[in-house]
């Protein structure tokens, strides 16, 4: 059996039954529940749609997002995230980039790397060797000013979270955001690149080895394990190219508003839904949400 999830913006609820019945009764789906009203619901299923993706691509320009995955063991104990784009709305080292002057040109370094264009590592070493001399201090103004959390990630780990998960933040970022922002939301642990510094000052190096695509991997083989749970009992999200390979392991792996290259080699694609949508897709309607 499958489950097909329908969702939306929540901030603009524009799921409609009509469209709901008609998908249902074309796929010969059974009784469709409201998950949010006007936001997200469900149906069961038989059997794989073989026109899928047509009809995801389609509603797609109606601001809707449909996910169809196995309908067994939905519901994670895991919850793996990234950082950068996915739990905040920012890319941390574009912020830094800013206060340094070099906005611009680290920020297109970013988009490309995320993109999958460039060497993940050799895209961090120059994007922080344009970094060095900047006062330590900024961090702390750029945490307080500049970033702030991705919509729905308070409902996610406190709904998870009460239901027994574990989450982690993996991030390709720097700790020094990293434990903020897991702190904030509840993550049980983060891991994360470190910025050096020397008399108050950004060195222009980070600490080695530098954590990209195949750290986080292991760190989804590493807490799986250590918990005595499968990877197919996690959910990982994530948004870019370091992100794939957690993604393709991971039981769900979610590209959240991720770079086309991404979103084109995952199953699990939510373009128009917040955070909430992970909650969603795992069966939860917004009654039980907590946080």
């Amino acid at each position: 059996m499958y489950t097909a999830t329908l969702l939306c913006n929540p901030d603009n609820p524009v799921l409609e039954s009509a469209l709901i019945e008609s998908l249902r009764n074309a796929w010969g789906g059974d009784e469709a529940v409201w998950l949010a009203l006007g936001a997200a619901a469900e149906f069961p299923l038989k059997q794989m749609p073989a026109n899928r993706w047509d009809v995801w691509a389609d509603l797609q320009g109606m601001g809707v997002d449909l996910v169809i995955q196995p309908s067994a063991e939905r519901k994670k104990k895991m919850l793996l995230a990234d950082m950068d784009s996915t739990m905040i709305q920012q890319e941390c080292i574009d912020e830094l980039a800013e206060e340094a002057g070099v906005g611009a040109r680290v920020k297109d370094i970013t988009a490309r790397a995320m993109n999958g264009e460039l060497d993940f590592e050799g895209a961090l070493t120059e994007r922080v060797g344009l970094l060095k001399g900047l006062p330590e201090t900024v961090i702390t103004k750029v945490l307080e000013e500049r970033i702030t959390l991705m919509p729905g990630g308070q409902q996610l780990l406190a709904t998870m979270k009460a239901d027994g998960a574990y989450a982690a933040l993996v991030s390709g970022g720097f700790t020094a955001f990293t434990a903020r922002v897991a702190a904030q939301l509840g993550f049980d642990e983060n891991r994360a690149n470190t910025l050096l510094t020397e008399d108050g000052k950004l060195t222009g190096e980070a600490g080695r080895p530098i954590l990209g695509r195949e750290a986080k991997v292991e760190a989804l083989e590493q807490i799986s394990a250590r918990l005595g749970i499968s990877e197919a009992d996690v959910i990982a999200v994530g948004d870019g190219a370091n992100d794939l390979g957690m993604l393709k392991r991971a039981g769900a792996g979610v590209a959240l508003h991720a770079k086309p290259s991404v979103a084109a080699e995952c199953e699990i694609r939510i373009n128009h839904g917040d955070l909430t949508a992970l909650l969603y897709i795992q069966g939860y309607a917004q009654d039980e949400f907590k946080g």
